[in-house]
C-alpha cells in the first residue's frame, strides 16, 4: 500500500535539504523507512504474503545502498540521518 500524500509531504518537509528538495538521499531513505515499517506491521497479520515480502527485501536493499552512498559522500549527514530515523547501523 503506498503512502498517503499527507504522510509523504510531512516526511519530505522534515528531511528536505532545501525548499524544493524531493530527491536527496535523506528524503528517499526517510520515505523508504516509513514504507518498510508499514510493511513490517503488515507481516504480523499476513505471515504467508511472499510477494510483499519480496518487495520489502528490495526496499531494504535500496535503502542500504542509499545509506552507503550517503556515507561515502558526506559522513556527517549520514550520521545525522541515522540518528534522526533511529536506524541500527
Amino acid at each position: 500500500m503506498p503512502l498517503s500524500s499527507e504522510v509523504k509531504q510531512s516526511l519530505i518537509a522534515d528531511h528536505a535539504r532545501g525548499e524544493a528538495d524531493t530527491g536527496s538521499p535523506e528524503v528517499q531513505v526517510a520515505l523508504l523507512s516509513k514504507r518498510i515499517t508499514e510493511l513490517t506491521e503488515h507481516f504480523g497479520e499476513h505471515k504467508k504474503d511472499q510477494h510483499s515480502r519480496q518487495g520489502l527485501l528490495s526496499m531494504v536493499n535500496k535503502r542500504r545502498k542509499l545509506l552507503d552512498y550517503l556515507r561515502s559522500k558526506d559522513n556527517d549527514r549520514y550520521r545525522q540521518l541515522i540518528k534522526k530515523l533511529g536506524l541500527r547501523r
